[in-house]
């Protein structure tokens, strides 16, 4: 348990590190299995994390564990395109986006919904549908996550291809 603990105090301690004042930890946990502790962080940034990001972070947490000599096995990986929403702000920050909702107890007879964000109100997460808006008490939700849609960035690199392709022919 000792180096459960640790863990969670160096974690904890990467938000007061200034080489990541960028960085969001956006869930950690620590787990005893057989042989050793599994020890998971997931990580965004503005703009996206990448494997240096991740291995910089790796190099840091193993430092702060240096000192226990229980076995652990660390796993340090980016939020990525379906990131989990965790946090009532992440529903804000995110608004706009489409994202997959999944709710302890049915509402309008479905536990699973999609839609785009469109933020928080009160004490809701507003999920915008094809038939309106949807009020999904914050309480209710059991997970949530961004959904990233390959034929929309698709579309949206056709459209900006024909569109560089015409301003070249115009000018």
């Amino acid at each position: 348990m000792a180096l459960a603990r640790a863990f969670e105090r160096a974690v904890d301690q990467l938000r007061y590190d200034a080489a990541f004042a960028d960085v969001e930890v956006v869930s950690h946990s620590a787990h005893h299995r057989r042989d050793a502790h599994a020890l998971k962080v997931v990580l965004d940034r503005p703009g996206g994390a990448d494997v240096a990001l991740c291995e910089r972070i790796a190099g840091a947490l193993n430092a702060r564990l240096a000192d226990c000599d229980e076995p652990y096995v660390l796993e340090v990986e980016t939020a990525g395109l379906d990131r989990p929403l965790t946090k009532p702000g992440d529903y804000a920050r995110f608004s706009g986006q489409p994202a997959k909702v999944a709710t302890t107890l049915p509402i309008h007879g479905q536990k699973t919904h999609r839609g785009t964000l469109g933020g928080v109100r009160g004490t809701n997460v507003v999920l915008k549908m094809l038939d309106g808006e949807l009020l999904v008490p914050l309480a209710a939700i059991k997970s949530a996550h961004l959904e990233y849609d390959i034929r929309a960035d698709l579309r949206r690199a056709k459209e900006e291809r024909k569109r560089h392709e015409h301003d070249t022919r115009t000018n």
